[in-house]
């Protein structure tokens, strides 16, 4: 059993424990919120960007490189299953990865492309800065034909949800018959969580509800009628920023962002300096631990199990 509070974004001073179940393995946050007060959690501007100017331009660039790993595994799928249809994005923030998405090639007939966020402003913000469509709602109650999806994704989605499954399974009813489920969490199971306990980003109390190792996931994929084809441990733009933010909570941009930390431009500059450096210098670690099947992330694609 493990104690926090909420050290990213300092949105409570309540304190929280991380326990795992003695009969299923499941690591979880103990007590979980209230549904009805999740909401103060969540900071605005939540994993998207309102960043202006030169620095916004930056972020922007950044955004890009890093996201190259996930198009190409998304683009495998779609490749390797030959389905057409919707490419959905749960969980899509300000909506970069659909808008990189369309840029590469999706976004027409054969794969039109959209996103679903529970935040308004999130949504409108793609609406208006990505220029994709987006739906303002939760998956279950998602306005998508049965099998009219090609591709549902969902990077770190599933571990901020009380009911992970229901999602799984609103997915399994849009997917086509070969179309990909690409979902991404964090690994509980990693060498980062070992080492540093609740100081380990990935925790994120109170806003992560569910901790997952891969035999978690596959358990919960595999009772919601799917089969896992691939895995993958390694995401460039969140292990070794994640291992960063872990050592240098200080330090993160995000986090001084969105909690509003004043700070004259040649000290902002500075931090953010710092913060690539050791980003950078995390990498080697990284990608030795995923090298291992112990990745601080698990992205992985899975399809509908064949009917016998």
């Amino acid at each position: 059993m493990l104690t926090s509070t909420d050290r990213l974004y300092a949105t409570t001073t309540d304190v929280f424990q991380v326990v795992e179940c003695t009969s299923c393995r499941l690591i979880r946050l103990n007590p979980q919120p209230d549904p009805n007060e999740l909401h103060r959690y969540y900071p605005a501007s939540y994993w998207y960007s309102t960043e202006g100017g030169s620095a916004g331009r930056l972020e922007q660039i950044y955004r890009r490189f890093v996201l190259r790993d996930h198009l190409r595994f998304v683009e495998r799928a779609l490749r390797e299953s030959g389905e057409q249809g919707v490419v959905l994005d749960v969980g899509c923030g300000g909506g970069l990865f659909l808008q990189m998405l369309e840029e590469r090639g999706a976004g027409g007939a054969s794969h039109p492309i959209a996103g679903l966020d529970f935040s308004l402003d999130a949504a409108r913000a793609a609406w208006t800065r990505a220029a994709v469509p987006v739906v303002c709602a939760s998956l279950t109650q998602a306005p998508f034909a049965a099998e009219s999806c090609a591709a549902v994704t969902m990077f770190h989605v599933l571990e901020h949800l009380y009911d992970p499954a229901a999602y799984l399974e609103s997915a399994h009813r849009l997917l086509r018959a070969d179309g990909r489920l690409i979902v991404q969490v964090p690994n509980v199971a990693c060498w980062q969580f070992l080492l540093l306990g609740v100081h380990w980003n990935g925790v994120d109390v109170p806003r992560h509800l569910i901790h997952f190792r891969a035999r978690d996931l596959e358990t919960l994929l595999d009772a919601s009628g799917f089969e896992v084809l691939r895995h993958k441990y390694f995401s460039l733009r969140d292990n070794p920023a994640g291992l960063a933010t872990s050592l240098a909570i200080g330090l993160d941009p995000m986090s001084r962002r969105l909690r509003g930390v004043p700070e004259k431009p040649w000290k902002r500059l500075f931090k953010d300096l710092a913060y690539a450096a050791i980003t950078v210098a995390c990498v080697p670690f990284t990608l030795l631990e995923a090298a291992c099947r112990s990745g601080s992330t698990i992205m992985v694609e899975a399809r509908k199990k064949s009917v016998q």
